[in-house]
């Protein structure tokens, strides 16, 4: 081993000890039961990396898995990511193809044997308008689902051709429309319609903190009716390829510090 390849294990092993004490003291508090991301910044990093947007797009599905590892450490129940917009269709055409082809190799690479969701126990589900995608990327969507449906340790909430307007819409017209053939005659209620979003169909937990990379201050659409007084909004400025333990640690102290004071 060269003099450099020693300093470079020193780091990584020193970076990973690091990490396993601060994983361990964090668990000493309050945990969030359901962490979701905006997975923001993938083509802001391709640019400034000079390389082509789908490597952005395939350095933030690394990223996934490394959050992913995380949140299974902390004991972090459920994950939700934005992974794909409707809107994201009108992106152009090789750059959505681009996307597609690596969404139906990640799938599978997440959910198979040796993944990172079959190493952690992590259930899959997708949530939105998956008849929108290519037939290919359905078929690996089915068989993600499939191959990880008995896994019970925490769940890994995917949206994916999602947008909340498009849940909620559907869900008013399913309230209407179960009205109308009961023959209610009540009013219909907030219950009514959350009942019949897509968070509630997988039976979903309220959402504790919501976070977004990339220093952009907005919800773009995500989450817009689980975002309650209750749910800790974050914005940070990592890139999402670059987002690691050390941009959670502000946020989850943070969380832990308002559940203790109340």
């Amino acid at each position: 081993m060269s003099l450099l390849q020693y300093a470079l294990w020193f780091r990584d092993n020193a970076i990973d000890r690091v990490q396993r004490v601060l994983l361990g003291i964090l668990k000493a508090g309050p945990i969030p039961h359901h962490v979701a991301f905006i997975m923001d910044g993938n083509r802001r990093y391709a640019r400034d990396k000079g390389v082509q947007v789908i490597q952005g797009h395939t350095d933030g599905f690394v990223a996934l898995r490394r959050i992913l590892g995380i949140c299974s450490a902390l004991d972090i129940k459920v994950v939700s990511v934005y992974a794909f917009s409707i809107d994201n269709f009108k992106r152009p055409q090789d750059e959505v193809d681009g996307l597609m082809n690596l969404a139906e190799k990640s799938l599978l690479e997440l959910c198979s044997y040796g993944g990172v969701l079959a190493e952690h126990g992590v259930r899959l589900n997708t949530l939105g308008r998956t008849q929108l995608f290519p037939p290919a990327v359905q078929e690996a969507l089915a068989k993600a689902k499939e191959l990880t449906k008995n896994n019970n340790r925490a769940v890994l909430n995917m949206c994916m051709p999602y947008s909340s307007r498009d849940e909620i819409t559907t869900a008013v017209e399913e309230t209407v429309h179960d009205a109308l053939v009961e023959g209610r005659i009540e009013p219909i209620t907030e219950k009514d319609i959350e009942d019949r979003l897509l968070t509630a169909k997988v039976k979903t937990a309220p959402l504790d903190i919501l976070i977004r990379t990339s220093g952009v201050k907005r919800l773009s659409d995500y989450l817009l009716w689980q975002c309650t007084e209750n749910t800790q909004i974050h914005f940070i400025d990592t890139y999402w390829p670059d987002i690691g333990l050390f941009d959670l640690l502000p946020i989850i102290l943070d969380y832990q510090r308002k559940v203790w004071s109340q």
